[in-house]
């Protein structure tokens, strides 16, 4: 049950989507739960992070460092540039800024998952999903004001405090926690990836639930944004690993770890800290992206 959960999250993350438009009183209710269940999530990753591989990936520095500049510099500009033709659209600024959170959010844990099955570099996955997690309380509350500033006051240390609470905390106490659970260790390794993708796929439930009145009046333009930024990190992702000669495997895995954003992390931000509808785009994209990548995959394993 637990591997079927965690093979089918696109398409249960896209069913308990309709669901939650559908009835969004089921989904409701979450709304003083959304950062326990993200916390959740990510001490769930952190109980299956195979750190020896994260490791074995540092002997080469260069690409880990080449990955995160690139993702924090190539999602973060295309959702400042969606945000501007949202804006230009007539759509308000607190909607365009949900594009913003999804271009500063940290790789997702999934991307580990997409790269082993599309035959990328795991390692490498690894080591820059860690290395942009535990930058991210910075990071991306920084880049959230510099380029979602132009549109609304960012209340940095707030964001960074929440990020670090939901994000590196829990992480580095299941990092801790995991080598005194070896007897047990079979029974974590199937279950928290299911855990971590239940929370996931309630928490974006719950932002279609929040926003069912918008989306009702959605326009195409919006959904167009998502597909394209999506669409754009997988493609600048492979250019910048052929422009710095990475191997076959390590552009694969760029391709996923750029094009997949943590845009659960994303939803929960805007929940938290903005307005209901600063979290859509995230929504969005959080299923989107895990439609795309699997596609993706699918595609590069017959290749």
């Amino acid at each position: 049950m637990f591997k079927w959960i965690t093979k089918n999250m696109a398409i249960l993350t896209l069913v308990s989507a309709v669901v939650a438009y559908l009835y969004p009183a089921l989904f409701l209710p979450v709304k003083g739960y959304f950062l326990w269940l993200f916390a959740a999530t990510m001490f769930a990753v952190g109980l299956v992070l195979p750190l020896d591989e994260a490791k074995a990936a540092l002997k080469d520095p260069k690409s880990i460092v080449i990955g995160v500049m690139s993702q924090y510099s190539i999602m973060p500009l295309l959702g400042f540039a969606a945000a501007g033709i949202v804006t230009w659209l007539g759509f308000p600024p607190a909607l365009a800024l949900g594009f913003i959170i999804v271009g500063c959010a940290p790789g997702a844990m999934a991307s580990n998952v997409m790269t082993y099955l599309a035959g990328g570099a795991v390692a490498f996955s690894i080591a820059m999903t860690m290395l942009a997690t535990m930058l991210s309380p910075l990071v991306t509350p920084a880049l959230m004001q510099l380029l979602g500033g132009v549109w609304m006051p960012i209340p940095f240390w707030p964001m960074m405090q929440t990020i670090f609470m939901i994000v590196v905390l829990p992480l580095f106490i299941a990092m801790l926690l995991k080598p005194k659970m070896h007897k047990i260790h079979e029974y974590i390794e199937h279950s928290s990836p299911a855990l971590a993708s239940l929370a996931i796929i309630i928490i974006c439930s719950y932002a279609v639930a929040a926003n069912q009145e918008r989306i009702a009046q959605l326009s195409m333009w919006i959904v167009l944004m998502v597909v394209i930024v999506n669409a754009l990190g997988y493609v600048l992702g492979w250019l910048v690993a052929t422009v710095f000669s990475f191997k076959a495997s390590y552009k694969v895995t760029l391709m996923i770890e750029i094009g997949m954003q943590n845009a659960g992390l994303g939803v929960a931000l805007a929940l938290e800290h903005f307005e209901p509808q600063t979290a859509l785009p995230a929504a969005l994209f959080a299923v989107w992206c895990i439609v795309t990548t699997a596609a993706l995959t699918h595609v590069i394993r017959k290749k």
